[in-house]
């Protein structure tokens, strides 16, 4: 894990497109020139950590999509890199017959079924093109890489691994299964990838030990199987010490619904919650503004510009765990910081026009020359941060828009105190009545984080004040009513789940611009500098990793899937707090859970942790799927989930 997930997955694409052989470093020569074929899931994994100069650079001429309609390029290799799927067989097996390129390197995200090679394999008999099919590999990359410390597990169809698909009132076993199977398969891809067998831990009766018990089988499975293992030689522990396992915890999102629908004040979190951003791009939509146009004539369109946020932009890199008016003051200083070396540079060349022969505008000259080739060739990196400051600048307005129309620092701090049982300086009420403060959503989120919150659910003389205020706000109840059944079930199942004791420090508000030229005009918004307080998630990690006994976790089953015999165990055999950990949220995640993990991990030196979830929401996401359950579902679900974990 040391050299984290982002790297290993990066490398594995590399070898893939390299004919899966592993790339020459600093080779002189050209690449051979291919073209790469994708559908929708290998296009989503490929985005976010190869750009198309990397594509170019390894010889990839064209990136098409599978499903296309494509022309034959008949002296040219193709590789594929594609799910195992009926459809895309179909499709694999008519570019063969087709004689489309000049030969075919076959990838599958997952591994390949063996009726399904027979198909391949008599299409090209068919075709006559059994030489021109140079490799089929199974590539074990079914997981897509967000950070060097978060993945997903998929974007396209996601609907069905999704909260509500796991929490559906009306599934069957079988459908159960096949979701379960589904995850199963990445989170082994995962660990293929990462070349490590985890120990792992999960809670009892919910969805999360049904991954766990097949995901043990199934890593356990292959592990016998000496000739075909996937943890030999030398993947396994690669560069590190291999002795040294990973704690995989496996959580279920039931455990914690406030997190998902709480308002933000980290940089990352906050383009999730109120931007159009996935896959590491956000897209923008950008108003051309009404001057200019006649009377009576149409408005003009908005221009949507996308941006990618990745790995090699430094700001984001440093700032995505940042509270936001830190962000806002840090593009002000980096814009500063370019505009004075423009200006150098601007000098400099005013400089070198010196007209006259005088010595002193000749030794000045010579002086300066120096200093102008060293600017001369900062430019490209000028350039480039420029870009940045342009990028970062659109990005924190945009977000910024919203948080003074929708008073997002009102929310996100009135919730901090709600959660921690802090007192409040506005009643809940006036909060949901006030017609400035945010969009019914926004009002909807809170009021459900309060119900959640609540030790004490409110009487029903104050539920239908509160409901006639949501609904005078314009908000639609029918989330409430799913939460309602879910707090009644998890109040008899266990004690409600505790959000610390810190509240957000305000600093006052930003009384005027921050500083005279800023872009950012913060006035009336609040400057809160956040205090670390650990989330469940987290400290159900905190607890197990380091090997801490709490009632919240000592009933945690616990598999090693190297051990011989599996065994219904809570009692863990190694007793030493691990160095390195994965957290996984079977029903979906988020960017604050994300950034309280890294938190916390940044005050252990020398230790690891990584973050996945099934699917990636934001609020409106969550909201919308919670909102589509009628009453009785969370204890059929719960129900169904207990019946079918005991039935392994």
């Amino acid at each position: 894990m040391a050299a984290g997930i982002r790297e290993k997955q990066t490398v594995a694409l590399k070898r893939m497109l390299n004919f899966n052989v592993p790339p020459v470093k600093n080779s002189t020569g050209e690449p051979v020139w291919k073209v790469l074929i994708y559908d929708r899931f290998g296009q989503d994994i490929i985005s976010p950590l190869l750009s198309v100069k990397e594509l170019r650079d390894m010889g990839i001429t064209l990136h098409l999509l599978l499903h296309s309609d494509r022309d034959p390029i008949p002296d040219v290799p193709a590789v594929y890199f594609v799910m195992p799927t009926e459809e895309n067989i179909d499709r694999m097996c008519q570019d063969l017959r087709n004689q489309l390129y000049e030969s075919y390197y076959l990838n599958f995200i997952s591994a390949i079924s063996r009726s399904k090679l027979e198909d391949i394999a008599n299409a090209a008999i068919g075709a006559n093109a059994v030489a021109q099919v140079a490799k089929v590999f199974d590539q074990y990359l079914n997981f897509i890489t967000l950070e060097d410390d978060m993945f997903v597990l998929c974007n396209q169809n996601k609907e069905l691994v999704s909260y509500r698909a796991i929490n559906r009132p009306d599934i069957t076993d079988t459908e159960m299964e096949t979701i379960m199977d589904t995850i199963v398969d990445s989170l082994f891809c995962f660990f293929v990838t990462l070349g490590a067998i985890p120990i792992i831990r999960c809670s009892r009766g919910t969805a999360a030990e049904m991954v766990a018990v097949k995901l043990d089988k199934k890593l356990r499975e292959n592990l016998r199987d000496a000739r075909n293992s996937l943890f030999t030689g030398d993947t396994l522990g690669a560069g590190q010490f291999s002795f040294q396992r990973p704690l995989l915890v496996l959580v279920d999102r039931n455990i914690d619904l406030a997190t998902p629908l709480h308002h933000t004040w980290t940089y990352q979190a906050l383009v999730h919650d109120v931007l159009d951003f996935h896959l590491n791009r956000v897209n923008l939509e950008e108003s051309t503004g009404t001057e200019g146009t006649p009377a009576g004539a149409r408005p003009k369109k908005k221009n949507k510009k996308s941006y990618d946020l990745t790995a090699s932009d430094k700001f984001w890199q440093k700032h995505k765990g940042s509270p936001f008016p830190e962000v806002a003051e840090s593009v002000q200083q980096e814009l500063e910081s370019y505009r004075a070396q423009e200006d150098e540079v601007k000098r400099l060349k005013s400089i070198m026009g010196i007209e006259g022969e005088d010595e002193g505008a000749i030794s000045m000259l010579s002086d300066n020359t120096a200093k102008l080739t060293s600017a001369v060739s900062s430019l490209p990196e000028l350039l480039e941060k420029k870009r940045l400051i342009d990028l970062h600048t659109n990005v924190a307005t945009a977000v910024l828009e919203h948080i003074k129309t929708r008073k997002l620092d009102v929310y996100f701090e009135y919730e901090e105190k709600i959660m921690s049982k802090s007192t409040l300086d506005k009643s809940l009420l006036d909060m949901i009545s006030d017609p400035d403060a945010g969009t019914p959503e926004d009002k909807m989120r809170l009021f459900l984080i309060y119900y959640i919150s609540s030790s004490q659910a409110p009487s029903e003389i104050d539920l239908d004040q509160y409901k006639k205020a949501l609904m005078d706000a314009g908000c639609n109840l029918a989330p409430l009513s799913y939460i309602k059944q879910w707090k009644a079930f998890t109040k008899m199942a266990s004690a409600p789940t505790s959000y610390g004791n810190s509240t957000p420090k305000p600093l006052g508000l930003f009384s005027r611009v921050m500083n005279t030229g800023s872009q950012f005009v913060m006035e009336g918004v609040k400057n809160l500098v956040l205090k670390q307080q650990n989330l469940p998630v987290t400290r159900i990690l905190d607890n197990l990793m380091e090997m801490k006994s709490n009632p919240e976790t000592d009933d945690y089953r616990y598999f090693d899937p190297k051990m011989l015999r599996g065994s219904d165990s809570s009692v863990p055999r190694n007793k030493n707090p691990f160095q390195e950990a994965i957290v996984f949220v079977v029903g979906g995640g988020n960017y604050i859970e994300y950034q309280n993990l890294i938190d916390y991990i940044k005050g252990k030196q020398g230790k690891h942790v990584l973050y996945g979830c099934s699917e990636l929401f934001n609020a409106t996401q969550f909201i919308k799927q919670v909102g589509t359950f009628n009453s009785y579902s969370v204890i059929l679900i719960t129900v169904i989930t207990m019946t079918s974990v005991t039935g392994f």
